[in-house]
């Protein structure tokens, strides 16, 4: 039995992954204020613990208009 890593079926997962984080990491620099925590600060989060990192920038870090 082979334990190979099937890369075909797990590149778009991985594609979507990194492209979350890049418009993630876009929409905290081009924030002009975020709340809770420095820009770094939610950069380094959104990067290191994918995709839960975004997704708590995106519920409570990102500034909202209305």
């Amino acid at each position: 039995m082979s334990t190979q890593i099937p890369w075909a079926a797990l590149a778009p997962i991985l594609l979507v992954a990194v492209g979350f984080v890049i418009w993630v990491v876009v929409d905290i620099v081009r924030s002009p204020s975020v709340r809770a925590l420095p820009k770094w600060a939610w950069i380094v989060l959104s990067v290191i613990s994918v995709p839960l990192g975004g997704i708590v920038y995106l519920l409570f870090g990102r500034e909202r208009d209305y």
